[in-house]
């Protein structure tokens, strides 16, 4: 089974953040520069939030807010689910199952290493699934 360290080892595992004082705006911009759905929310070093596209869709364009005048402490979702480097991808895909997420953070001694999507989950299962269907044709046909 594939831990959360290996899965950030094989991606980009670099992870763009948001201060609570920004601007929803703000934050929009550099997921859509950046080509993610999430931007975990730091403030004093520390986790305080996620804000996400279902966050925008759900708080702030349905509620009549403007993305220009909306903090995204306003916004975000407080209450932060995360995994650490050495749960499984098997055990994420599970969590984000069970509690409707779609990213969730990795924290390891406190400290945030990287980010996980439901995205790069089912990616690696479909490859470790393509590489067991791989191994064992070759075994039935004797490897040719």
């Amino acid at each position: 089974m594939t831990t959360v360290r290996q899965l950030l080892q094989a991606k980009n595992a670099e992870v763009w953040t948001i201060r609570p004082e920004a601007l929803v705006y703000d934050a929009l911009q550099t997921m859509a520069e950046k080509d993610v759905g999430a931007l975990p929310v730091i403030e004093g070093g520390e986790i305080v939030g996620i804000f996400s596209e279902r966050d925008y869709a759900r708080k702030v364009v349905l509620k009549g807010k403007s993305s220009r005048t909306s903090p995204v402490r306003e916004m975000m979702t407080a209450r932060v689910l995360f995994v650490s480097p050495a749960e499984t991808v098997e055990e994420c895909m599970k969590l984000m199952t069970e509690k409707r997420v779609r990213h969730l953070p990795v924290l390891e001694e406190g400290r945030l290493v990287g980010i996980v999507s439901i995205g790069d989950a089912v990616k690696k299962v479909i490859a470790d699934q393509q590489f067991t269907i791989e191994v064992l044709e070759k075994y039935i046909t004797g490897g040719r």
